[in-house]
């Protein structure tokens, strides 16, 4: 249903969205075009809704039935996420994750999709509006980076590497007590943490093995399925803390991604274990 074909038409809806809606609002937000969701960090733009529409109009153009359930429309209505329950073809879609980035003027942000059949993640799309690049996954084919001129290169996970040298993206501010306090006191144990408040680059950077790991606690389909799929197919393993696999359907339970499955069962002791 998702074929190399599809793939690349999907990519080319989410760099024309982000050339259409996006970037010509980057760093040059109207007044009033930045309100808060559920907090000060939970930001929405007039990029963000913008730029979904386009997608969702897109790809139900594309893929005539098709289920598209955004960030933003979920924001407005909670109950479009059950959705994807027992959709035949269902996308996911973040239109600028990192958006806390985006209006702040930060080049760190993204527009990231992926297409679900039955409850599976069947492909992952995480589009770079400034570099204009996106990273395409294929389950079963492979991940890799394409620029709109074909160069492409494929990606692959960095190798293991014991906790003590491990660099880690974690994302522990969603987390409750006691599990916040157990994990940020044994941040020293790693070698050293990034964060980029932004998942699309997180995957993006541990897909091409530019650090070893990430650790998320909120879950989010259109947050994490692309960048899932993308580390998977570029030879990572992941789980959940409690060491069930991930799926596009849960929202909770936490997601540890590693190069391997010895490097799972360490950070996962490391960092997580009472």
């Amino acid at each position: 249903m998702i074929d190399a074909r599809a793939a690349a038409d999907v990519a080319a809806l989410l760099r024309a969205a982000s050339q259409a809606e996006i970037l010509p609002r980057f760093r040059r937000l109207a007044a009033g075009a930045v309100r808060a969701k559920s907090g000060p960090l939970d930001l929405v733009t007039d990029a963000d809704e913008a730029a979904e529409r386009m997608i969702a109009a897109g790809l139900q153009a594309r893929f005539p039935g098709c289920v598209v359930v955004g960030e933003e429309a979920v924001a407005a209505d909670p109950a479009l996420l059950g959705a994807l329950h027992g959709a035949d073809l269902a996308f996911v879609v973040d239109p600028v994750d990192g958006t806390a980035n985006f209006a702040a003027g930060l080049p760190l942000f993204g527009c990231m999709a992926a297409a679900i059949v039955h409850g599976e993640i069947v492909a992952g799309w995480i589009h770079d509006p400034l570099g204009d690049d996106t990273a395409v996954a294929l389950r079963g084919e492979g991940a890799w980076i394409e620029s709109p001129d074909g160069h492409r290169h494929d990606l692959r996970v960095a190798a293991p590497v014991p906790v003590a040298e491990t660099v880690a993206a974690v994302s522990w501010g969603y987390m409750a007590e006691p599990l916040r306090s157990r994990v940020t006191a044994r941040l020293p144990l790693l070698r050293a943490t990034v964060g980029f408040r932004c998942a699309a680059h997180e995957y993006r950077m541990v897909a091409g093995g530019h650090a070893h790991a990430l650790i998320y606690n909120r879950l989010y389909p259109w947050d994490h399925a692309p960048g899932w799929l993308l580390h998977r197919e570029a030879g990572g393993y992941s789980a959940r803390f409690d060491g069930s696999p991930y799926g596009p359907l849960a929202t909770t339970g936490g997601l540890i991604v590693a190069p391997d499955r010895a490097s799972w069962d360490a950070l996962h002791v490391a960092l997580i274990e009472a």
